[in-house]
């Protein structure tokens, strides 16, 4: 019986398509994934250098997420795009990449936009501490993470965040945008807003760490506010063909209650649908089907599904057994992330249905060093 996965014309997952202005050769898209490889003043490391080159055959990569100002810092190691030393290294990161995709000629790859890279922006609002940022997190409301954060000397009590004030509001959106112009100057071509996963977006759009009386809280249509400014600044700095905004709805991570997702989504992706942005990213989009085509309903432009799978989940038809996602939700493109980790050749295997490489250690995902990140055998070697 012919696996579907090893004939292109009987699955979508590996035909053309297009987000903005940006051709992409397949619809696998490497996710962004927090791997704390940077250094400590969040310059981007050679390790992740090489990551991301060995994965230049994605559709799309979505590098991690990465801090627009000190302040948004989560995680010790985790990349920034605020200073010209950030920029620089992610700089070596995209010009790795073009060079592995085939593109010799960097000026004049960049130009074209050769490179298929967009950067998660990622402000962490009160998942951080001053050990590891130097300052206090800014957070809509006071109310500290129920958890432990990671620093570095190890995990320690959340501190309560300060409540931001309008004028931090308005700073925060503008270093959204300007991390945006430093990541197209840094070589890619675009940027993801990160509104998911309890981050800083999501703390504004959830009813458990948003109390605000003012116009950013309350009633859906104002919770959504923070979210949508800072994405039409993003978008207006760099363009709506270079801005994508992921979301994570009834998502729980990180102490997240968001109390009436399906308003609350309604609301946030009405309210973008036309600003024609480069996609919108759902992540666990295979978890709630009805949620999910809603959305596809509402939205005009590009959907990206980040469902959790294997290479059996990967179906013929463009779909995914669960849930069929590309085809009966409508999805354009799959976001993978740990699949990208464990096999940089990912697509290459799932196209000839070839064996997977899996996680070993999910605590080595965060360890640094090469064990765990840049140690996954591709075809080849694990032939020889």
């Amino acid at each position: 019986m012919t696996n579907s996965l090893t004939n292109p014309a009987q699955n979508a997952l590996f035909t053309p398509t297009r987000i903005g202005t940006l051709d992409l050769p397949n619809r696998l898209v490497m996710a962004p994934l927090t791997r704390n490889r940077a250094h400590a003043d969040g310059v981007p490391s050679e390790l992740m250098v090489r990551h991301y080159a060995d994965r230049a055959s994605a559709g799309l990569i979505i590098a991690e997420g990465t801090t627009p100002n000190a302040v948004g810092q989560t995680y010790p190691n985790i990349p920034g795009i605020h200073t010209d030393a950030q920029e620089a290294g992610w700089r070596r990161v995209t010009d790795a990449v073009r060079a592995r995709m085939g593109s010799p000629l960097l000026e004049r790859s960049r130009e074209l936009g050769e490179g298929r890279m967009f950067l998660q922006l990622q402000h962490g609002g009160r998942n951080g501490h001053p050990d590891t940022s130097g300052h206090v997190p800014l957070a809509p409301s006071p109310i500290a993470l129920p958890e432990n954060v990671e620093t570095p000397s190890g995990p320690q009590p959340a501190p309560v965040p300060r409540e931001m004030t309008a004028e931090d509001i308005r700073t925060t959106v503008a270093d959204f945008a300007a991390a945006a112009r430093r990541a197209v100057a840094a070589g890619f071509e675009g940027v993801e807003v990160h509104g998911a996963n309890g981050q800083l977006l999501q703390q504004f759009l959830a009813e458990n760490t948003n109390h605000r009386t003012d116009g950013y809280g309350g009633a859906p249509e104002q919770r959504i506010r923070f979210a949508v400014e800072v994405v039409r600044a993003v978008a207006e700095a760099v363009g709506p063909e270079r801005t994508g905004l992921r979301i994570s709805p009834n998502v729980t991570v990180n102490g997240m209650a968001e109390g009436d997702t399906y308003a609350l989504y309604r609301a946030l992706v009405t309210e973008l649908a036309g600003d024609g942005l480069a996609y919108l990213h759902i992540v666990y989009a295979d978890q709630d089907p009805e949620l999910l085509k809603e959305l596809r309903g509402i939205w005009p432009g590009t959907l990206i599904g980040n469902p959790v799978l294997t290479r059996e989940d990967v179906a013929g038809d463009g779909g995914l057994r669960k849930g069929g996602l590309l085809h009966a939700a409508g999805a354009d493109l799959i976001a993978l992330g740990r699949g990208f980790l464990a096999n940089p050749d990912l697509v290459e295997r799932l196209r000839e249905g070839a064996p997977l490489n899996l996680v070993r250690d999910k605590y080595l995902m965060y360890t640094g060093g090469e064990t765990g990140y840049n140690d996954y055998p591709a075809l080849a070697r694990t032939a020889a």
